[in-house]
C-alpha cells in the first residue's frame, strides 16, 4: 500500500462526499446514510434528455441545413453526448448566457448545477443563424440552430475550470492556442441514435445504462481514463463489499485526453482483457456492469468530476 495509492483513496473518499452532498442537494441521495432515495435515481435537471430525430423528420432537418461543419473528435464527443442525453438538461451547446453563468458560478442560467462549458469553437461568425450540419468522420451527427455567435472571456474561463491559466496544463494550451475564437450556441437536432455507430462496440447511452441496472441495486460508479490496475481493481471489489446490495458500474472515458495518454481504443483493449481474466470473474462476479463513454477529457480536476 504505497503512497500512490493512498492518495488514490484519498481522492476517491473527498470525490464520494462529493458526490453525495451533489446528489443530496437535487434530492436523490442521502448524503449522510449513502443510500438513494429513487431508483435509480433522477436525471440531472429532472428529464433525461433525448434530442433524436428519426425517419422523415431526420431527413427534412438535413434538407432544411444551409451549412456544414466537419467537427473534431472532440467536438463530436460533445455532438454524441448532447443528443443522447448525456449532457442532460443541455438540448444544445450553450448560449452565452448560460456560458458566463456556468463560468462565474458553476450553474447556468436555469440555476442546474453543471461543471464545465459545452461549447462549439468556431473560427469566426460566419455561421450565426444558419441551420448547420454536424459532420464526423462520414456521419451526419447533428444539425445545430446557430442561434448566437459570442467572443468568450478565455481567461476567464481557464481560471475558472482548471484553476490556472498556465499553458502548462494541456487544456489550458488548447483553449489558449487551439480553440477557434468564438463560441456557437443554440439547439441541436440529433441524427445519429446511440453511439456504438460513431464509437464503436461497448458504449451505451445514459438510456441503455439505466435500462442495464438491476432494480432494487445500489450502483456505485466509477469514472476513469487509463487502464484499471490492481489497486482501482481492489478498491471496486471493497466497495461492492461495503455498499450493501449493489453493482459496479465501471464507466471508463475512452474519447481524448491529454498527449502523452494511452489512446481510447488502447484503454478498451486492456478493459476487454480485464474481464476474460479469471481473478476478474472470481471476484467481479455477475456484480459488475460496463460502459464505455466517449467523453473528451479536460484535465479540470473538481468542475469536471461533477
Amino acid at each position: 500500500f504505497d503512497g500512490s495509492m493512498a492518495r488514490m483513496v484519498v481522492f476517491r473518499r473527498w470525490f464520494l462526499v462529493l458526490a453525495l452532498a451533489l446528489a443530496q442537494e437535487d434530492g436523490t441521495c442521502d448524503a449522510q446514510s449513502g443510500q438513494c432515495t429513487s431508483d435509480p435515481g433522477a436525471p440531472h435537471g429532472g428529464a433525461l434528455v433525448d434530442l433524436i430525430l428519426a425517419g422523415d423528420a431526420a431527413k427534412q432537418m438535413i434538407a432544411s441545413s444551409n451549412a456544414k461543419l466537419e467537427l473534431s473528435e472532440r467536438q463530436a464527443c460533445d455532438v454524441s453526448l448532447l443528443i443522447n442525453g448525456g449532457f442532460s438538461p443541455l438540448k444544445g451547446f450553450m448560449k452565452k448566457a448560460d456560458y458566463e453563468s456556468l463560468v462565474a458560478n458553476m450553474r447556468l442560467a436555469s440555476g442546474h448545477l453543471f461543471g464545465l462549458p459545452v461549447v462549439l469553437d468556431v473560427a469566426d461568425e460566419s455561421l450565426k443563424g444558419k441551420k448547420v450540419l454536424l459532420t464526423y468522420a462520414g456521419t451526419n451527427l447533428a444539425v445545430l440552430e446557430a442561434e448566437e455567435v459570442f467572443k468568450p472571456d478565455k481567461v476567464k474561463e481557464a481560471k475558472a475550470s482548471y484553476g490556472t491559466t498556465s499553458t502548462e496544463h494541456p487544456s489550458v494550451a488548447e483553449l489558449f492556442s487551439e480553440l477557434g475564437k468564438f463560441y456557437l450556441g443554440g439547439k441541436v437536432h440529433g441524427l445519429a441514435k446511440g453511439f456504438d455507430a460513431v464509437w464503436g462496440k461497448g458504449f451505451q447511452t445514459p438510456a441503455q445504462v439505466r435500462a442495464s441496472l438491476p432494480k432494487g441495486k445500489q450502483v456505485v460508479a466509477f469514472q476513469n481514463r487509463n487502464p484499471v490496475h490492481k489497486a482501482h481493481f481492489e478498491l471496486l471489489v471493497h466497495a461492492n463489499k461495503d455498499v450493501e446490495n449493489s453493482i459496479i458500474l465501471v464507466h471508463p472515458t475512452c474519447g481524448p485526453t491529454q498527449p502523452g495518454d494511452i489512446d481510447g481504443a488502447t484503454r478498451i483493449k486492456t478493459y476487454e482483457v480485464l474481464q476474460q481474466e479469471p481473478e476478474y470473474k472470481k471476484w467481479a462476479g455477475e456484480n459488475f456492469r460496463w460502459s464505455y463513454l466517449p467523453y473528451s477529457m479536460k484535465m479540470a480536476g473538481p468542475r469536471e468530476a461533477i
